[in-house]
């Protein structure tokens, strides 16, 4: 499984999925009212809003980031997202484009399921009115667990066999038979554990009821979910946002318009507003002062214009905070628990080249529980293969098998073929002082 984050937007056909797509990023996937508009996977980048390191060690004015951006402080960092086709009940059993939706959602590290809660589209997508969207929230889930209960059981006899003639523990039988989906022996671990199952377990007592329990935690341990509750601009939306809050309390949701969001960039690219993503506001022209009229050079709306602008203002800014789109990225991000490490050649200056230069110029986002000596593996395989030791921004010694975390996430490496490189040089410079 790749190493970069991948957010899998999900969802039934036309509630929004790329459009919200589009809307986080610069990806250009068709947008259609029907089922199916998305057909092969779609992959755009949208950015990932965290406080960089350069604020804390006054590095603002230096940092320079390889990728994404940084601005007073605040850094964003590149994440994948992939739009994929539409799901419709009964895709575990290979209807509608289940079985490529299923195919393509292994790469996904963590799923925003894109509701449409206007009740306009049924589950199959077509237009229609009074739907309820909760309906789409339960039989999506439902879905996902009937694809991965149906892989596991099977194949149950064989994986009772395989443990008794191997004696194995069961998270390592399960994580073997899982690792389709791009699973970790602690993602494992920690389904079993949140069904207070440890070691020793015999998989030969467990009947479908236990799979079934298995599953469910491993789905939200395995493919934590964002519900992002979109299409709030209309006006029956707000009834039913108010009922799934009620009916899923502990789930991640967020209020999203898309088509807002790609509304507003668009305004802002044809110099009709001044706005930035995840704000709570824009300036038009009648908004600005008259030196602001000068400098930002803003056009004039016409009336029409005025009118949907300040209608999105009333209906989506002000009554939501903003149109949603940044806050659903971050809070996925974040549901995941993905942390950014930034690896570093120089711990005073934080730079990445021996020159001085690139300050906290690269940085990756790790799943948690990733340590010290598995991290320099993903960054290049020759820094695992010549690995001597790493140290933290205090420069002491970090563990290989220390779990990276933000009290010590910017890191030097240093590895045989450095050290060598040192001693040389050290053992030229004595030789000149002679």
């Amino acid at each position: 499984m790749s190493h970069e984050l991948i957010i899998g937007c999900i969802g039934k056909p036309s509630a929004g999925k790329s459009s919200f797509l589009n809307a986080a990023t610069d990806s250009t996937a068709k947008v259609g009212n029907y089922p199916f508009t998305t057909i092969e996977p779609n992959i755009g980048v949208a950015y990932y809003p965290t406080e960089c390191p350069c604020k804390k060690y006054d590095k603002s004015s230096v940092c320079s980031p390889r990728y994404g951006t940084c601005k007073d402080g605040y850094r964003n960092i590149p994440v994948k997202m992939l739009d994929v086709a539409g799901l419709v009940p009964g895709a575990s059993e290979g209807k509608g484009l289940g079985n490529q939706f299923l195919d393509d959602l292994r790469h996904a590290h963590v799923l925003l399921h894109v509701v449409d809660v206007s009740g306009n589209t049924n589950e199959k997508g077509e237009e229609t009115t009074g739907y309820d969207p909760i309906n789409d929230i339960q039989w999506l889930k439902e879905e996902i667990h009937s694809w991965i209960f149906n892989n596991l059981w099977k194949r149950w006899g064989n994986i009772i066999r395989k443990q008794a003639s191997t004696k194995s523990p069961a998270d390592l039988i399960l994580q073997k038979k899982l690792s389709g989906y791009g699973t970790r022996i602690s993602v494992v671990r920690q389904s079993l554990e949140n069904i207070d199952l440890r070691e020793p377990i015999n998989l030969s007592t467990w009947t479908d009821d236990e799979v079934h329990k298995f599953v469910n935690s491993f789905l939200d341990v395995r493919f934590p979910t964002v519900l992002a509750l979109n299409k709030v601009d209309q006006s029956t939306s707000d009834l039913n946002i108010s009922r799934i809050c009620s009916k899923y309390p502990d789930y991640s949701m967020i209020p999203t318009s898309a088509l807002a969001e790609c509304f507003l960039r668009k305004m802002k690219s044809q110099g009709f507003i001044q706005y930035k993503e995840g704000d709570d506001n824009f300036k038009t022209y009648d908004d600005c002062t008259h030196d602001e009229k000068v400098t930002t050079k803003l056009k004039q709306s016409d009336d029409k214009l005025k009118g949907r602008l300040e209608k999105l203002r009333d209906l989506v800014l002000f009554r939501y905070g903003s149109t949603g789109i940044q806050s659903a990225i971050k809070e996925a991000v974040e549901l995941k628990k993905f942390i950014p490490v930034y690896p570093v050649k120089n711990l005073k200056s934080l730079s990445c080249d021996k020159s001085g230069g690139s300050v906290l110029r690269d940085c990756m986002l790790v799943p948690q529980g990733t340590q010290v000596r598995e991290f320099a593996g993903m960054l290049h395989p020759d820094l695992d293969k010549y690995y001597l030791y790493a140290e933290g921004i205090t420069g002491q010694r970090l563990g290989e098998t220390e779990e990276i975390t933000l009290s010590n996430n910017i890191i030097k490496f240093t590895t045989a073929a450095i050290e060598q490189s040192n001693n040389t040089n050290n053992n030229n410079n004595n030789d000149d002082s002679k």
